[in-house]
């Protein structure tokens, strides 16, 4: 997977129009772009194709409008952003059906180190069913007419769906490689997971255990230990007859966590749970709060304790290599915070160690604690990055080709 060919070998780029899928899948409220961040990540990509001379068709899908138009959900608020960032007009189109007449006609007259973006790719219902039928596969050959040939994917965060933006245009397209952006990830996720510096300590968080079960199973054939906090470690908890109150737990998964912990042993793994909690009466920030070792009966387990912080802490210590996916707690609520807080000081702290944040909520809990900075490199694709742990091939990469 890290042998794909990346924007830097494409050549001779003067005059040919070229198709960049990126993810402009960026929060709106009323119209108004609440963060720049995936815009910003686009930019360098965009960048050194027209400083090569191309004319740039640039595509993203925005939210899930469902083969509907929504007004809503237009990417119309992204080309002023772009403009502004690029110093170029980025020219835009209002088209419901994407690549239609006027669409057309734009991209055809575009010149040298002009931008175009298109209309959100999933106003039609096709983008979304590549393989799955035929119009699917008209709109992909739509998308590729745009360019010549040419299809650079730097969109990450939908590496993991094969749709018609992403996959099907490569059928059509004579070379596909992959942005600065996609590069990037593929070199921190596949670097960390395939190739660790060891020691290789893996952190995993959030609500569910079937959320990561792959995961899981995949991350004990590599790391040398692994933490497991946040919601899915009461199903652990409840496995080993621990009482767990009214905290979350998945039933059906109570067998795949002992078989999981059993799979550590015998791997020689160190598998690290909870060894204390702190719990509230009920899911809100000023509920009355303990720290506990058991779950008392009509309590909830919000966050680790203080001697579990302490443990998954010692554990961090001389790591060379950290991937760390989900939360240990509720960290919304600042009362419940600091279990999330203090493994990401310790991550932070860790100096010449990879440090590799993935998914959405561990995402936004490096942001908003204020250690972004910190990390070596934070994922912009969450479903991506926890298939990419899965071990699973993502078909917006394989799509590239390779080097």
């Amino acid at each position: 997977m890290l042998n794909k060919k990346t924007v830097d070998d494409l050549t001779g780029l003067k005059g040919k129009k070229v198709l960049v899928r990126c993810d402009f899948n960026v929060p709106l409220k009323e119209g108004v772009i609440q963060n720049f961040n995936r815009i910003d990540g686009a930019i360098p990509t965009i960048k050194k194709l027209l400083d090569q001379g191309a004319k740039v068709i640039l595509c993203s899908h925005l939210g899930k409008p469902k083969g509907e138009p929504l007004p809503e959900l237009s990417l119309a608020p992204v080309a002023p952003a772009l403009s502004e960032r690029l110093g170029v007009e980025v020219k835009f189109v209002n088209d419901p059906k994407v690549t239609g007449p006027e669409t057309l006609k734009v991209a055809a007259e575009l010149k040298d180190g002009e931008v175009l973006l298109l209309e959100n790719t999933r106003y039609r219902v096709e983008e979304t069913k590549y393989g799955k039928d035929d119009a699917a596969e008209v709109y992909a050959k739509e998308l590729a007419s745009l360019c010549d040939g040419i299809f650079v994917n730097d969109a990450f965060g939908t590496a993991h769906r094969a749709h018609c933006s992403n996959v099907g245009v490569t059928k059509y397209t004579s070379e596909n490689v992959v942005g600065y952006l996609m590069e990037k990830e593929i070199k921190f996720l596949g670097q960390a997971v395939e190739n660790p510096v060891r020691p290789f300590v893996a952190i995993l968080g959030g609500a569910k255990v079937s959320d990561k079960i792959n995961v899981i199973n995949n991350l004990l054939d590599k790391v040398d230990t692994l933490i497991i906090g946040g919601g899915m470690a009461y199903t652990f908890a409840k496995a080993q007859g621990k009482e767990i109150g009214n905290s979350l737990c998945e039933e059906d998964k109570l067998d795949y966590a002992l078989e999981m912990i059993k799979k550590a042993e015998q791997k020689g793994v160190k598998l690290l749970l909870p060894i204390d909690n702190v719990e509230g009466r009920e899911f809100s920030n000023d509920t009355e709060r303990k720290v506990v070792e058991n779950i008392d009966a009509g309590w909830s387990g919000f966050d680790i304790g203080p001697k579990t912080i302490e443990l998954f802490k010692e554990a961090l210590k001389g790591a060379k290599t950290v991937v760390w996916n989900g939360p240990m707690g509720v960290f919304e609520f600042s009362n419940f915070a600091e279990g999330t807080l203090e493994v990401c000081r310790a991550v932070a702290e860790l100096g010449d160690a990879t440090t590799v944040i993935g998914g959405g909520d561990s995402v936004n809990a490096v942001k908003r604690l204020g250690f972004a900075d910190k990390m070596t490199h934070i994922s912009t694709g969450g479903g991506a990055s926890l298939e990419f742990l899965e071990g699973k091939e993502l078909p917006g990469v394989a799509a590239a080709d390779n080097k």
